[in-house]
């Protein structure tokens, strides 16, 4: 009678050690999702302020480029 209560006090003590990594796994799966959020939110708002800056840029390089000419071509 001893040997089968030890087995069953071995695999209750199992699924509870199973439960509580699966607890902690559930935790750190959503901090992870919590931090891919933010960093996604950080690189949408530098892509647009990047956008913003290189708006005026590009309006003054086709401008040169218009008053230039293609001087790469080989002149």
């Amino acid at each position: 009678m001893f040997w089968p209560m030890t087995q069953v006090v071995l695999a209750f003590a199992g699924v509870a050690v199973l439960g509580v990594l699966a607890v902690r796994v559930g935790i750190e799966v959503r901090r992870f999702a919590r931090a891919v959020a933010d960093a996604s939110e950080r690189i949408e708002d530098a892509a647009a302020e990047l956008e913003r800056a290189a708006a005026p840029l590009a309006t003054g390089g086709g401008a040169a480029y218009r008053a230039y000419g293609d001087r790469s071509a080989g002149e």
